[in-house]
């Protein structure tokens, strides 16, 4: 259950990461700047603790997927980026994806 609030932290914090990474307007503002290398760089501290005991290929999946639902949300809300029907049906499919896994998927860790 641990490995699951460390996988869950991390992505919000990347989330938080990349949308300060939008803020910072290449690097050009300093606060925005200062909070996605700190957002980055602890999103990637709780991934490696959730990584200890989960496999890899599934925590990164989970991450690509949740972070991409995620970031759009940010991106519909605080930057006004309306998705089209593409990307929702893009979005809905990795989605598909994740759960797939999570629910067949025997792989474990070593």
């Amino acid at each position: 259950m641990r490995e699951w609030l460390f996988l869950i932290g991390a992505i919000v914090l990347e989330t938080f990461a990349t949308s300060m990474l939008k803020y910072s307007e290449q690097f050009t503002k300093l606060l925005p700047t200062i909070a996605m290398i700190v957002g980055y760089g602890l999103s990637f501290y709780l991934l490696s603790h959730a990584l200890r005991t989960m496999p890899i290929g599934i925590a990164y999946a989970i991450w690509s997927a949740l972070g991409i639902v995620l970031i759009t949300l940010v991106g519909v809300i605080a930057f006004k980026q309306v998705p089209d029907l593409p990307a929702y049906i893009g979005i809905a499919l990795i989605m598909a994806g994740v759960i797939i896994i999570n629910l067949f998927s025997k792989m474990e860790v070593h």
